[in-house]
C-alpha cells in the first residue's frame, strides 16, 4: 500500500513532559521519521527519558500507541528496563519517502533511510542491547543470591581430607581459607610429611613455595581425624582406595558425606569411586558426591579462577557441597549425573596420554585435533551407554576437563604420553614421577568396559595396547590411520 508523505509528531511525549511548552515541544520533537516503527518507538523512548527523571509507564505495553499491528508483549527497549542517561541525544531524521511501507516492521532500511536513522539504530543495537543483557544478568545474580543464602559453611566445624597428594592438599587449603575457625585435618600415611605440615605449614613434597592456612593440620591417626567431621574429602588414588577405606571403616560415621576428588576406574573390578566407597565402608547408603572439572592443583593453590562440578543423586547434598566450596575464585555447578561426571573424569586421563603421544611424536596440530575429537566421541559413546547424559560429556566435567588435560603441560597423564611418544619406556617414566598418573592404570579398565557395553573405542584401545607394551606408538598411528573410511557417527 502507498501512503502520502506526512510528518508525524511524537504525540505521547507530552504526557512525560508537562513542563515543556507546546512551541518547544514542536520545535524539538516534530521529527520526520523514515525508519521502521520499531526504531521509531525506540527513539521516542530515548527522547522522553532524557527529559524525564521519573520513570514513566512503558508506551510499548499498549498496542494503540504505535502505528503498526505488532503487539509487544515484552518490549525489547522498555524505559522501565534500563537507564539512558549516559547515551548521547538522539539524532533527527529527515522526512519519510512516499511509498514507504510503514506497517511492516523490518530492520532492513530502504535506500531513503537517513544517516541519522542508521546512527540511532546502530547505537541502540551496539550499546543498549548489550547493556540490557548485562543488567538482566546482574539482576538475576542478585535475586538468586538473596533466595539462596548459604548457612552450610557457618554450620560446618570440621573437615577431613584423606590423602596428602597435590589435589588433596590444594583442596584442604581452599576449604580452610573459607573460614578461619574451621578445622581441616589431613589424614596421611607418611609421618615425616605429617610432621612437616604441622611444623612448617607447608607440604614440602608438592607445594614447597606455598604456605598452608594455620587451621590446616595433619595426622596419621584415622580416629582423631574423622571423629566429629562434617565432610570428608577423598583424595586417595583410585587403585589404592579400597584397601585404605577398609582400614579406616570402623572410624567412619555412617552419615558422613564423602566428596570424592579421585578420578579413575578400579582395574580389576571396573568400579568407579561411587561404587568403591560404599563397598569398602560396608555401607551402601554412605552419602556421596563426585567433584570434577578442569582444575590443576597448582592453580587452585594460587587462587586463580576455576570452575568445577559437584554431582550427587541427593540434590540437597550437592547444594550443600556447592555452598561449602564456592568462593570468589572457585565456581561450583551442581549435577545429578554421577555416572557421566565419573566416567568423563576417568576416561579423559587415557585420552590425555594419547594426546601426549601425538605431541611427543611431533605429528602436528591436524592429527592432535583429529585424535582429541575422536577421543571425545568415544568417551561420549561409552558414557551414554552406561546411562550418562550427553550434556554432561560436553560440560565442565567432560569437554572442559578433556581440553585442560590434553593440551596443557601441567597434566601428568599428558606428560606420560609425551615421554612415551619420545621413545622412553613406561617403566622409566613411572619410576621418575612422584605423582600418580591415573590414566596408566585406567586404560586397561576402559577397554574392558568397552567390550562389556559393545562400544568400539579405537583411540583409547590403542593407548591400552601401548601401555601394555604390545604396540609401539609408531605402529599404533599406522594402524589407526589404516582403519576403514566410514561415515562420521552421531
Amino acid at each position: 500500500m502507498t501512503h502520502n508523505p506526512k510528518k508525524k509528531k511524537i504525540e505521547f511525549i507530552g504526557q512525560f513532559l508537562p513542563d515543556i511548552s507546546t512551541t518547544a515541544t514542536s520545535a524539538r520533537f516534530s521529527l520526520a521519521l523514515a525508519i521502521p516503527s520499531q526504531s521509531q518507538l525506540q527513539l521516542k523512548a530515548m527522547t522522553a527519558l532524557q527529559f524525564q527523571p521519573v520513570e514513566p509507564p512503558s508506551p510499548f505495553l499498549n498496542s494503540s500507541s504505535k502505528p503498526n499491528k505488532t503487539t509487544w508483549k515484552h518490549p525489547p527497549y522498555s524505559p522501565s528496563y534500563c537507564s539512558f542517561r549516559h547515551l548521547p541525544p538522539p539524532l533527527p531524521c529527515s522526512a519519510s519517502t512516499p511509498g514507504a511501507e510503514e506497517e511492516t516492521p523490518s530492520r532492513n532500511y530502504d535506500s531513503t533511510a537517513t544517516n541519522g536513522g542508521r546512527a540511532i539504530d546502530g547505537l541502540v543495537d551496539r550499546r543498549l542491547v548489550v547493556r540490557l543483557a548485562w543488567e538482566k544478568l546482574l539482576r538475576w545474580s542478585r535475586s538468586w543470591r538473596s533466595k539462596n543464602k548459604a548457612d552450610v559453611l557457618r554450620r560446618t566445624n570440621k573437615v577431613v581430607v584423606l590423602g596428602g597428594g597435590s589435589f588433596g592438599t590444594a583442596m584442604a587449603a581452599h576449604v580452610a581459607s573459607r573460614k578461619s575457625d574451621l578445622e581441616v585435618h589431613l589424614l596421611l600415611r607418611d609421618p615425616s610429611l605429617c610432621e612437616s605440615i604441622n611444623l612448617h605449614h607447608c607440604n614440602c613434597k608438592y607445594f614447597p613455595q606455598h604456605k598452608l592456612p594455620v587451621n590446616v593440620s595433619a595426622t596419621t591417626d584415622p580416629k582423631a581425624a574423622l571423629i566429629g567431621a562434617d565432610y570428608c574429602f577423598h583424595a586417595v588414588p583410585v587403585q589404592f582406595s579400597s584397601l585404605f577405606l577398609e582400614s579406616i571403616a570402623d572410624c567412619v560415621d555412617p552419615g558422613l558425606p564423602f566428596i570424592s576428588l579421585s578420578k579413575g576406574l578400579e582395574l580389576n573390578t571396573l568400579r568407579t569411586m561411587s561404587q568403591i566407597i560404599p563397598k569398602a565402608l560396608k555401607n551402601p547408603r554412605q552419602p556421596f558426591v563426585a567433584l570434577s572439572g578442569p582444575s590443576f592443583a597448582l592453580e587452585l593453590m594460587n587462587r586463580l579462577p576455576t570452575a568445577m562440578v559437584v554431582a550427587s543423586k541427593d540434590k540437597r547434598l550437592a547444594n550443600a557441597a556447592q555452598q561449602l566450596l564456592a568462593s570468589s575464585h572457585l565456581r561450583i555447578s551442581t549435577s545429578s549425573d554421577v555416572t557421566g561426571v565419573e566416567i568423563a573424569g576417568a576416561l579423559k586421563n587415557v585420552l590425555a596420554i594419547a594426546a601426549g603421544i601425538v605431541e611427543g611424536m611431533n605429528l602436528g596440530n591436524n592429527s592432535m585435533a583429529a585424535l582429541v575429537a575422536q577421543g571425545c566421541s568415544e568417551i561420549r559413546w561409552l558414557a551414554t551407554k552406561m546411562g550418562a547424559k550427553p550434556a554432561t560429556i560436553t560440560g565442565l566435567s567432560g569437554t572442559g576437563d578433556i581440553m585442560l588435560t590434553c593440551f596443557v603441560s601441567l597434566s601428568r597423564n599428558r606428560t606420560v604420553g609425551v615421554r612415551l611418544g619420545s621413545g622412553e619406556s613406561l617403566e622409566s617414566i613411572l619410576n621418575s614421577m612422584n605423582q600418580v598418573a591415573e590414566g596408566v592404570s585406567t586404560a586397561g579398565a576402559v577397554v574392558a568396559l568397552a567390550q562389556k557395553y559393545k562400544v568400539k573405542m579405537p583411540v583409547l584401545t590403542a593407548v591400552a595396547r601401548i601401555i601394555d607394551n604390545e604396540l609401539t606408538p609408531q605402529k599404533a598411528v599406522l594402524e589407526l590411520m589404516s582403519l576403514p573410511q566410514v561415515r562420521e557417527p552421531p
